[in-house]
């Protein structure tokens, strides 16, 4: 299966085939979702950007800000611990471009950054169903492991599984590849499901230049984007309910070797915006 899937990801990018179009539901946030894969920004209303013209960061309460530097849920992960925002904070902007650096101290521990939008009280931004974006330029070296994601927001009382939306993960020993997934997470096995995907990319083209990674969540469908141009597609699972938080990481490690990392190394992100769903507006101009 999994090379198969391969397969259809290559076959995708050299333009020999394309994805079916999704049977799309009139419903999605009480508006008319877009139709087939080519993304409609005429059909999708912006709710959601940073442009980071200037860093809006808390440690773990949201407050009046747009992020969190730890993951609601206190599941950091990886082997460099996640930074606050302060004096050694792993975040910066200059020019419209946020960087989250992860740096080695004289100790040999290492620090680097997570943004999510929502705290562990549900407070800050969410959208069940929208297209989610992000502009990056991803870090080069051995054992880095950034990561552009969505997570649901959880309900309380909400025991039929929560979504996850992995849009890009990129492993920094393999510059020929990046893979995407989702999952939905759940204590009863018969809900719980997920897929991956691995897309081979030019080597060390991810890391050279920017990039646009996204995903559209639909009632019907998950679907994958590189630079725009669709990848991969799954079905929504049935249960997903929640709104999905969105979070960007420079994580290092996740079972690889760290040892030649470089001291330091940058995740540079340009931007990262939300749309939601709406019926196609008259005299659009078209994508930003």
């Amino acid at each position: 299966m999994k090379a198969a899937r391969l397969a259809l990801s290559l076959a995708i990018l050299s333009g020999a085939t394309t994805l079916a179009p999704p049977v799309v539901p009139a419903e999605a946030e009480g508006r008319d979702p877009p139709v087939g894969n080519a993304i409609d920004f005429c059909r999708l209303e912006l709710v959601f950007d940073d442009e980071f013209d200037e860093l809006s960061v808390a440690a773990r309460e949201i407050g009046d800000g747009r992020w969190i530097a730890h993951t609601p849920w206190d599941g950091d992960f990886g082997d460099a611990a996640f930074g606050d925002p302060g004096p050694d904070s792993p975040f910066s902007v200059q020019d419209g471009v946020l960087s989250i650096t992860a740096s080695k101290d004289a100790d040999g521990n290492w620090t680097s950054g997570l943004l999510a939008s929502a705290d562990d009280t549900g407070k800050g931004f969410g959208l069940r169903y929208g297209y989610f974006e992000a502009r990056m330029k991803l870090p080069t070296g051995p054992g880095t492991w950034p990561a552009f994601w969505l997570n649901a927001i959880p309900e309380p009382g909400k025991t039929d599984g929560t979504l996850e939306v992995d849009i890009i993960e990129y492993y920094g020993h393999a510059r020929d590849s990046y893979q995407a997934a989702y999952h939905l997470w759940s204590d009863d096995p018969a809900i719980q499901t997920g897929d991956l995907n691995t897309f081979e990319v030019a080597e060390g083209s991810l890391e050279d230049e920017f990039h646009t990674y996204s995903a559209a969540v639909t009632p019907a469908n998950i679907t994958f984007y590189l630079d725009r141009k669709p990848m991969w597609q799954v079905k929504t699972p049935d249960s997903h309910r929640n709104k999905l938080m969105i979070l960007v990481d420079l994580a290092l490690g996740s079972g690889f070797s760290i040892s030649e990392t470089p001291n330091p190394v940058v995740l540079q992100v340009d931007y990262i915006r939300a749309y939601a769903f709406r019926p196609a507006l008259s005299g659009c101009a078209g994508p930003p």
